[in-house]
């Protein structure tokens, strides 16, 4: 017999199973937030290779042309999307066609000089400012390529 049960009685209290599901709630509560956190970071790595290569293919094509494509079209990337869905971001900064579309740092300096290729991110908006909020979570190119990261990791 139990200590406060009848004779007899085999099993768990109504008090007993709240408990059990309110630490199993907390601990899936927990889990979930981690796990879509790693989520989101994988897609962050995914785009930063992405551009990466991305960069590789359109410096090709500038070496062999002297000059950076018009568009992505030109290299065969037209159709790539990023990790979240939405097409990559790509200016030719040489050409007339990409300029005063050129992104800037914290200090309005333009990140590139030949072009520029980023994603939006997560939340899908940008300005052409990397300080500016919905600019954060943008996975950029920087630095003619020294640099691609989160936007908010960027550091000029």
């Amino acid at each position: 017999m139990r200590a406060g049960g009848r004779p007899g009685s085999i099993g768990f209290t109504v008090v007993e199973v709240l408990i059990v599901l309110a630490i199993a709630g907390v601990l899936g509560t927990f889990g979930l937030s981690r796990y879509q956190d790693y989520r989101e970071r994988a897609r962050v790595y995914a785009a930063v290779g992405d551009i990466g290569a991305m960069s590789a293919t359109i410096q090709q094509y500038a070496i062999d042309n002297r000059v950076p494509p018009d568009s992505l079209g030109q290299v065969g990337l037209a159709g790539k999307l990023d990790p979240w869905g939405r097409k990559y971001e790509y200016f030719n900064l040489v050409t007339l066609k990409g300029n005063g579309k050129a992104r800037k740092d914290k200090k309005l300096n333009p990140l590139n000089t030949d072009f520029d290729l980023y994603s939006v991110g997560k939340d899908g908006l940008t300005s052409s400012s990397l300080q500016a909020k919905q600019s954060r979570d943008d996975v950029v190119r920087a630095r003619d390529g020294k640099f691609v990261g989160l936007a908010s990791d960027f550091d000029p």
